[in-house]
């Protein structure tokens, strides 16, 4: 087997297993498959303000880059997009066509991987991905979402972020909620955003969570410094390489 496959297959499995066990929480009760815009925008501080730089989706056709539980695309298709999505994961596939039909929405959902896209040329008006491009071989994911989007198109990623040592030595060494991830994945570094750029020059990146990363041990805590990262981040830009997450834009010309 090449390295190749077995990372997806890696990949796919961790994700399978995340799903299944969403799936027995629905099924006993303990969760809903139906929820608001707000659950999911608001549930991390960089959700909305991402979003946002979609524009108005009433009437565009729209990719949900490795759709995961399926809330972005249902989110997406209630503003009014046309909505394909997709996952490497099957049991998440599964999951995002479930969550549709509960909300009353519709969400094409396909099996692929974010390398080797199964939709033509110039097919969408904008993607959205969160926490995704840091699992790819991103020449291979950069030329795809270059091919896939229309020209004008614009694509927003959400992606961890790893340019600040001690959140690097959090993540790796401490435990805190959450922090479950596959073999292979790594926050993105400033080397990764190169072969990005290369497809998309005119590449931008907005930092979130510098103080606020507090929230992962004490959320009361986390959400009073938010206002405080706000004004730090917009006075030195240069804190952003010490932030949680980046809000990546790619725009294609």
């Amino acid at each position: 087997m090449t390295p190749i496959l077995e990372r997806l297959q890696s990949e796919q499995r961790f994700h399978d297993e995340q799903a299944d066990e969403r799936s027995e929480a629905y099924r006993t009760g303990q969760a809903d498959l139906r929820f608001t815009d707000d659950a999911y925008l608001d549930h991390e501080t960089w959700v909305r303000p991402a979003f946002a730089k979609l524009g108005d989706l009433r009437g565009k056709r729209v990719l949900d880059f490795g759709c995961g539980h399926g809330m972005a695309a249902v989110v997406m298709a209630r503003a009014g997009a046309c909505v394909d999505a997709f996952d490497l994961s099957p049991g998440y596939v599964a999951e995002t066509k479930r969550r549709a039909d509960a909300n009353g929405v519709r969400v094409n959902a396909v099996v692929a991987n974010g390398e080797e896209l199964p939709y033509s040329d110039a097919t969408f008006d904008a993607v959205w991905g969160c926490a995704i491009l840091h699992h790819l071989d991103l020449p291979k994911a950069a030329a795809e979402l270059h091919r896939v989007l229309k020209p004008g198109g614009v694509a927003i990623f959400c992606e961890p972020w790893g340019g600040n040592p001690l959140l690097s030595f959090a993540r790796r060494f401490l435990p805190y909620p959450g922090k479950q991830r596959t073999p292979d994945e790594r926050p993105l570094v400033k080397a990764d955003l190169v072969p990005l750029r290369a497809a998309f020059p005119g590449l931008t990146v907005q930092g979130f969570q510098f103080l606020e990363m507090i929230r992962r041990v004490s959320p009361k805590a986390g959400r009073l410094l938010r206002g405080t990262d706000r004004v730090l981040i917009r006075t030195v830009p240069s804190l952003k390489n010490w932030c949680r997450y980046l809000v990546v834009t790619l725009s294609r010309g």
